[in-house]
């Protein structure tokens, strides 16, 4: 990895490595060759158990299921018609308890207390939610930004106001700062046009050294009174992207160059965008025939002749520089600038920073003051197409990042597509002189190949609080779900996964996992086509029943994974027991002293309960007597330190 510094930030460039080919699972791996459905798909399961699958209510069927957000023992469920909420205190039958009808791409929800805060980009949202959408160029009908409802009836959200922003709100993400009692945050992410002035004064679409109020290259922070949450309004516009420079790419792959002679070959409409070749998808090509017709002075609706394809042949060229743009190639004119904008930011309030996933860079940014984020450095890789989404560990000694190759929409998990393009990549973060630096680690990339049928790509997930491990849950789109572990940054491996067949056998469908989060226990999965499925961990040679248990006495009051929460384990004898099977798997201790870790605290478990305090300080001693034998003295003094705030509550 080579850096370079700049006056604002530490850069970062990770070198490309070999490339490898996906498909790293065995040959009988059990999700390949599942067979299609939509509901009835066949389905491959491994170390967890699924509780349930529920279907979208009616006005939700056929439209794009979105991200989650948890509030007590509700499910809430963003939906390109609105936002769907179940009740999961029963998870092998989740009740549906709101259908709020309410359109507006790409409805990303989240909570917090009594609100819940819905994103909005599209053109056809409305300010009364209404479904007829929006037409015109201008309106002020249109909602581009974040809604905000209470939800102390969750039964019936009240609709409270909304924050409109120049480019809307793809994503959010809300920040409870811990010395901020009376406010939250909202950091918004817009990744469509600038709106008009007309329709939203004071957008600017001009860049900023043209325009210094441009609404290109800045998020927006919005600051939400909990006293009056109606009154919420942006209260900065940081430009975190400031300097940053086009960022390297890689080609296409072996599977896109022979999808795009087969195209070439069919006679598909292709065309050069951003420096790549790509097919014009078929859509577009009807919509720019019918110009050709036109133009000749043919018949609205007539069909397109052989030589109305000629001309947009002759005429695409000009067509897409027009529409997408393009830089001189004159080399006085400097590098191309870098992104305008970020995907998703994931704020982890504890430690005061936040991963953003923003275009062709991540970015470290500090949140301490949480209403004007600042970078502190932004790397980027070759082998990364479009960074989406962040996770820390829990400690914050690493940040993970995907990349959403191909958008989500197209099949990035081929059997020849590499192991590094469209994958995670693991950092650790190093001090530098007092501030945290990315350092690159590895690639971690769902090791069974899909077919061309399924839309596959690193998407939205979260840690599972497995005490002394770092443990996450993804999903993948129509590549499903998978749990894995990434303790050791250099080697992370899978240990869970569910799956589906497509849900079309001939032709590219919309479904699959768009985010997975664990909660109180639960493994939750927003399923596109598909609705809710709802599963739980099971033990295995990679994970205990005690590291289960373990796990699930971390309850939390509410959720929103881009608002990532802080661990942190109650004393429990399963906990003891968790880190007790940790040091077995790794051979940490010497024969003997794991049978006697488990035999006395089975003995102060079941012993007299005003002997329980005694017995368990006196195991902790003798576990410290281990610290010079252990071959993990970190995980040895974790145990200790377990067994003693045992015994302190057991007073």
């Amino acid at each position: 990895m080579h850096r370079f510094a700049t006056s604002l930030l530490a850069l970062a460039f990770v070198a490309a490595p070999t490339v490898q080919a996906q498909g790293q699972a065995s040959a009988d791996d059990p999700r390949v060759g599942l067979r299609a459905g939509l509901f009835d798909a066949e389905e491959a399961i491994s170390n967890l158990r699924k509780l349930s699958s529920t279907p979208p209510p009616e006005d939700f069927i056929g439209v794009t299921n979105s991200d989650l957000a948890f509030k007590g023992d509700y499910v809430i469920q963003g939906n390109y018609n609105g936002v769907i909420v179940w009740d999961v205190s029963d998870p092998a039958s989740p009740e549906l308890v709101t259908e709020y009808l309410c359109p507006a791409s790409q409805s990303d929800v989240s909570v917090y207390g009594d609100l819940m805060f819905v994103s909005g980009e599209g053109l056809g949202g409305r300010l009364d939610c209404g479904t007829d959408g929006v037409r015109e160029r201008v309106s002020q009908e249109r909602l581009r930004g974040i809604r905000i409802f209470d939800i102390s009836d969750i039964r019936n959200p009240e609709y409270v106001s909304n924050v409109q922003t120049c480019r809307g709100s793809h994503t959010h993400s809300v920040l409870k700062h811990p010395g901020d009692d009376d406010n939250v945050y909202i950091y918004v992410s817009g990744s469509a046009p600038v709106r008009p002035a007309e329709e939203l004064p004071g957008c600017v679409s001009a860049s900023p050294d043209e325009d210094p109020n441009s609404a290109l290259f800045r998020i927006e922070v919005i600051q939400v009174p909990l006293a009056d949450p109606a009154s919420a309004a942006i209260v900065s516009s940081p430009r975190i992207f400031e300097d940053l420079v086009a960022p390297p790419e890689h080609g296409l792959s072996p599977a896109d160059l022979r999808e795009l002679e087969e195209a070439r070959a069919n006679g598909a409409f292709i065309a050069e965008i951003g420096g790549r070749e790509r097919v014009i998808p078929g859509r577009y090509v009807r919509m720019l025939l019918a110009q050709m017709v036109a133009q000749r002075g043919g018949e609205e609706g007539e069909t397109p002749t052989a030589a109305d394809s000629t001309m947009l042949r002759e005429q695409l060229p000009a067509i897409v520089a027009a529409q997408f743009g393009g830089r001189e190639s004159d080399e006085d004119a400097g590098p191309a600038p870098g992104p305008t904008q970020c995907h998703d930011i994931t704020l982890y309030p504890e430690i005061g920073l936040a991963g953003g996933a923003c275009e062709g860079y991540g970015l470290l940014l500090d949140i301490s003051d949480p209403a004007n984020p600042t970078r502190l450095q932004a790397v980027a890789d070759s082998n990364f197409s479009y960074w989406h989404s962040a996770t820390f560990n829990n400690d914050g000694s690493k940040v993970l990042f995907t990349d959403e190759w191909g958008g989500g929409g197209q099949p990035k998990c081929r059997a020849d597509d590499p192991m590094e393009w469209g994958a995670n990549a693991i950092f650790r973060l190093e001090d530098n002189g007092g501030v945290p630096q990315m350092d690159f680690a590895s690639y971690y990339k769902m090791p069974a190949p899909q077919t061309n049928q399924e839309n596959c790509v690193a998407h939205n997930g979260s840690l599972i609080p497995i005490p002394g491990r770092d443990v996450m849950v993804q999903s993948w789109y129509q590549g499903g779900i998978s749990v894995f572990d990434w303790t050791d940054a250099d080697n992370p491996v899978e240990i869970a996964f569910h799956d589906r067949g497509p849900v079309d056998a001939e032709q590219m469908g919309n479904g699959g996992s768009w985010s997975v989060y664990w909660y109180n226990g639960l493994i939750v999965s927003s399923e596109i086509a598909r609705g809710l499925d709802v599963f739980e961990l099971t033990a295995s040679e990679h994970l205990t029943q005690n590291e289960i248990d373990a796990s699930n006495t971390v309850q939390l009051g509410y959720l929103n994974p881009q608002g990532q929460p802080m661990y942190v384990w109650p004393p429990s004898f399963a906990l003891s027991r968790a880190y007790t099977d940790q040091m077995e798997r790794d051979g940490a201790l010497r024969d003997g002293v794991i049978e006697m870790i488990r035999e006395g605290l089975d003995a102060a478990e079941t012993g007299p309960a005003a002997q329980q305090q005694d017995a368990l300080l006196a195991l902790a001693d003798e576990i410290d007597e281990e610290i010079e034998e252990t071959t993990d003295r970190a995980k040895l003094e974790m145990l200790a330190a377990s067994v003693r705030d045992l015994a302190m509550a057991a007073r």
